[in-house]
């Protein structure tokens, strides 16, 4: 938690739960991977936190924006991003949303199926279309493999498909997994796809773009390599296997350009005990259902800092305060929290400016949506 957000916290002491965000250190962050991947243009993704306040930051650093929705889509438009620099990089989209979109003039959209492929050529005709395939997502938290992208077999069929629709077969694309700790994911899948496009190529369809994707990562509980790691990774990968033919390069970062701006403030709401079990519940007025539901099956581990840092801790279970016996955040990641930890006391959660504010529940047992504050 930087000083900005403490001396918020500590002056104006906002009823909990809420999260306080730092629209500076968006810009720190997406400045540092422009700065490591110069060659690489840069698409926010927009889902990980669409704050009005930190889309019109980023339009002002002539950031691009993959968008997951058409709302999303109108956002940005809304923050003055030019439609040339969104992607519609949903593989799955309504006709209703095609259509909205390229009349609001977006021409570049993702698919990976032969039903999608067919909505584009009927309801964005022309427009610059680009596959995504499946790979491996090892070594990340939050993996996205199965529900999208398809095989290279398949993809090959699809892009030489796109041309006879009258559609523009611009590139592929593909996405190593959310949170994503390890390197080599991205050189193992940067060496797949160049497979393909080079095959495509040789087949006479001018492909132009490859997009890596999201993944990078943000610290939680567990150190994690820095973006100049991931950087050289990659830059080494499409040296490699593109050498001077380099495509154009889209990379879509969510996480690691909101992920440490953002901290949820929570009260504790009670701290009690089941028998003599030495495992302590603490329960807060924030759980799966108010905002931290990447804490499903313990994925993403938070950190947490508390007044009673420094003292004495035991171990613990972390549980929402919903009368849901699903809203439990940790009961097996082996968290240790001071055993002077009492009801009232106020507890933050760090690093949680992405995918927690719009994972909010509207009004699960009657709990008011996360409360935003933008400084």
């Amino acid at each position: 938690m930087n000083n900005k957000i403490a001396r918020f916290l500590a002056d104006r002491q906002p009823a909990t739960p809420c999260l306080v965000f730092d629209i500076d250190r968006v810009e720190a962050n997406f400045r540092a991977i422009r700065d490591a991947l110069p060659l690489a243009q840069i698409y926010y993704a927009v889902k990980a936190n669409p704050a009005p306040q930190i889309l019109d930051r980023l339009v002002k650093l002539d950031s691009r924006f993959d968008a997951a929705g058409i709302e999303e889509v109108e956002a940005c438009l809304a923050a003055g991003a030019a439609p040339s620099a969104i992607s519609f990089g949903n593989t799955i989209k309504k006709i209703s949303a095609i259509r909205r979109a390229h009349e609001a003039g977006v021409d570049m959209f993702a698919f990976d199926s032969d039903e999608e492929l067919a909505k584009l050529a009927e309801h964005a005709p022309g427009a610059r279309v680009y596959c995504r395939i499946l790979v491996e997502n090892d070594g990340a938290d939050w993996p996205l493999s199965r529900k999208f992208g398809t095989t290279v077999a398949h993809a090959r069929a699809l892009m030489l498909r796109a041309g006879e629709l009258g559609l523009d077969p611009f590139g592929l694309s593909f996405h190593v997994g959310s949170q994503q700790t390890t390197t080599g994911s991205y050189e193992a899948a940067i060496a797949k796809v160049a497979m393909l496009f080079t095959d495509l190529r040789d087949a006479g369809v001018n492909l132009r773009m490859v997009n890596l994707g999201g993944g990078f990562p943000v610290r939680y509980r567990d150190e994690v390599p820095g973006i100049d790691a991931f950087a050289n990774a990659i830059m080494g990968a499409m040296t490699e296997h593109f050498g001077n033919a380099m495509p154009d390069m889209l990379i879509e970062p969510g996480r690691s350009v909101v992920g440490d701006a953002g901290v949820v403030s929570a009260e504790v709401v009670l701290v009690s005990r089941k028998g003599d079990d030495p495992v302590r519940w603490v329960y807060l007025d924030i759980g799966r259902f108010g905002g931290l539901a990447e804490t499903e099956g313990e994925a993403i581990k938070y950190r947490f800092t508390t007044p009673h840092d420094g003292g004495e801790t035991g171990p613990v279970a972390i549980a929402g305060p919903t009368c849901d016996g699903a809203d439990i955040l940790y009961e097996r990641s082996n968290y240790r929290l001071p055993l002077a930890l009492a009801s009232g006391d106020r507890v933050e959660v760090l690093a949680t400016g992405a995918y927690v504010t719009t994972y909010a529940s509207q009004r699960f047992n009657g709990f008011a949506p996360l409360a935003e504050h933008y400084i």
